[in-house]
């Protein structure tokens, strides 16, 4: 396992559990796995993403494959 946690994050993800269905495309799709599907449960009953830790690149892949407008955003960090 890589660690990610001695890298500064280079982006940051926003994870809307309003809109997010649990499928875990972002949580296979991201490069530095920061992304997982929680524990608890949404109002709906879906195990949302959530952000695992530090190490974010702001790459963007996990808003590309999520199939649910709004429920990823990506923010990319000033260096």
């Amino acid at each position: 396992m890589i660690d990610h946690a001695a890298k500064p994050d280079r982006g940051r993800v926003d994870l809307n559990s309003e809109e997010c269905k649990g499928c875990g495309l972002c949580v296979e799709a991201c490069p530095p796995k920061v992304l997982r599907l929680a524990d608890q449960l949404n109002h709906y009953g879906y195990h949302t993403a959530t952000c695992a830790g530090p190490g974010c690149t702001g790459c963007g892949i996990c808003f590309y494959v999520c199939p649910e407008p709004g429920a990823v955003t990506v923010l990319r960090l000033a260096a």
